[in-house]
């Protein structure tokens, strides 16, 4: 069991005064259809293209932050780890069982948010802001498992029909795609010059032949050549995958 002292949480609109007494809580699981919905209602709006992400990220890596709930079972956070667990139930019961079979990772806050409103308005509040920080190792570790749970991986556009690792890892990890890129390029940085030289070489070569894709063929050999591109995307982005 353990304790989460609250001092005060500073909202927008005003400041919320916590009471001095610590909170306890409890990580455990339970059963998805114990999650109730937070006294109140939701205080904001779902955004469906953000769950429809999270629940593509859930199924390749888990998930990462526990959801918040009081003694009753009530949301205090993580609305939209609830939908995209929903979602991920319906369109991908396979995922859904093995990440879940034991229930969902909550975090038990013990009080009743019916009962004190500004204190469950207050754990949101610090739940949503409170992030962990990933080291870089870390997110490539997860980028990893999302190169083999089939994301596109390689620079340039997805095909149709994949899915783009990288605005999935920054929803997971909480960060921006630039600083991901980042994290991700320090990959690089044991490596010696001719490999990384290759790699530079291979990432300018696939962004040049996706580009070429787009031009309207004037000619029978221009025609021709663009028939050939995909053969040749294709080559270029497996020994870019499977490059040091």
């Amino acid at each position: 069991m353990a304790k989460t002292p609250f001092a005060g949480v500073t909202s927008s609109a005003q400041r919320i005064t916590m009471p001095p007494a610590p909170i306890e809580t409890k990580t455990s699981t339970i059963a998805l259809d114990q999650i109730i919905d937070r006294s109140g209602g939701d205080s904001r709006p779902l955004a469906p293209a953000h769950v429809t992400n999270l629940a593509e990220s859930i199924a390749a890596v888990g998930l990462i932050q526990p959801i918040a709930i009081d003694n009753q079972g009530r949301l205090l956070a993580g609305g939209h780890r609830r939908a995209a667990i929903q979602e991920l139930q319906t369109s991908n019961p396979e995922a859904f069982k093995k990440h879940f079979s034991e229930g969902i990772p909550v975090r038990r806050y013990e009080f009743d948010a019916a009962e004190n409103v500004e204190l469950a308005l207050a754990i949101e509040a610090t739940e949503n802001e409170k992030r962990r920080d990933y080291t870089p190792a870390e997110v490539r570790e997860l980028a990893s498992r999302l190169k083999e749970a089939g994301y596109h991986y390689t620079p340039g556009r997805a095909k149709a029909g994949q899915k783009s690792f990288l605005p999935s890892l920054s929803v997971i990890v909480g960060k921006s795609e630039r600083t991901v890129q980042r994290y991700l390029s320090e990959e690089g940085s044991s490596l010696n010059t001719t490999d990384v030289v290759f790699r530079k070489q291979l990432e300018q070569s696939i962004r040049s032949l996706r580009k070429l894709q787009d031009i309207k063929p004037s000619s029978p050999k221009e025609h021709q050549l663009l028939k050939e591109i995909p053969a040749m995307l294709d080559r270029l982005e497996q020994t870019y995958s499977q490059s040091p």
